[in-house]
């Protein structure tokens, strides 16, 4: 079995292509390689350039490999689908020019969510046929990405519609599973306010791609509690580095090796850019970390 390892652009706080307050994207590759990863996701699609030959001599250079990218968009908004295909169609463009395997669709934070991150017994759910709709739309995103040869894995996220364990799980019901997988986020099924372990335990055969993050359970108590705005709770320092937060990583690689996954394995650390803080430090810390328990 191989397990490789990689790291996000949104451990250097990369959420939005056009924000002014991100590293370059060279910054992202040099340290991600000196941190010691051998893989990196693309980010938000036109942080990296578009232009094949311009990404590939740069991961190249850093003996880099292309994992994935994330179409994090408002799925939940029948008004941007426009925005959302385009983000889906030149994602699957820039990964097929790289060689690159999985494609992750999250839904973008909600206003209608954002003040019940955390809160399933509080969250507004959708109506029946804005649920169909929505669905419909992933599925269509999904097919997109299969019809250009990716792996699609469906990624819940905090403060959006695609939230909370019971949702997922609805979701994986009603869309076929050779068109959607799980894109595993370890830190947000636990923000949500449920077992990550336990639900890789039971799903572990439709889990393509995992993302690897931690949450500090005294911040996470906190925010939900406040009803904290999610990047605010970045910036509170709610992922915090892995292992020292309430998600079980050895339980984690032990499911794993049981089941024998094979496969990228990628750290996101979501930060807060603004803050004094070095994102390549926690960057090579998680990487120490996953190597001390065996991977």
């Amino acid at each position: 079995m191989t397990i490789r390892i990689g790291n996000a652009p949104c451990s250097w706080g990369v959420e939005f292509a056009g924000d002014p307050r991100n590293p370059s994207w060279r910054t992202v590759l040099k340290e991600n390689a000196e941190a010691g990863y051998t893989g990196i996701e693309l980010g938000p699609v036109g942080f990296m350039p578009e232009d094949p030959a311009e990404l590939g001599e740069a991961l190249a250079e850093h003996d880099l490999e292309l994992i994935g990218g994330v179409v994090f968009r408002p799925f939940h908004d029948p008004a941007a689908w426009d925005d959302v295909l385009d983000g889906t169609v030149r994602t699957c463009k820039a990964l097929v020019a790289h060689g690159a395997q999985h494609l992750v669709l999250i839904d973008s934070i909600s206003p209608r969510r954002a003040p019940t991150a955390g809160r399933v017994e509080e969250a507004e759910q959708m109506e029946k046929s804005e649920w169909l709709a929505y669905r419909d739309r992933i599925a269509e995103a999904a097919r997109i990405g299969v019809d250009h040869g990716l792996t699609v894995g469906m990624h819940a996220h905090a403060a959006g519609f695609m939230d909370f364990e019971p949702e997922l799980e609805r979701l994986l019901d009603e869309v076929d599973e050779s068109l959607l997988k799980i894109c595993f986020d370890t830190g947000h099924h636990s923000y949500a306010g449920f077992d990550p372990v336990a639900f890789m335990g039971r799903h572990i055969g439709r889990i393509s791609y995992m993302h690897f993050k931690d949450i500090d359970p005294k911040v996470k108590a906190d925010v939900v509690a406040n009803r904290t705005d999610f990047y605010k709770a970045c910036g509170q320092g709610i992922f915090c580095n892995l292992g020292d937060g309430d998600v079980d990583f050895p339980a984690v690689r032990e499911i794993l090796l049981e089941n024998g996954f094979e496969g990228w394995c990628t750290v996101e650390q979501d930060c807060d850019p603004t803050l004094d803080v070095r994102p390549v430090d926690d960057a090579r810390a998680n990487r120490d970390y996953l190597q001390s328990i065996g991977f």
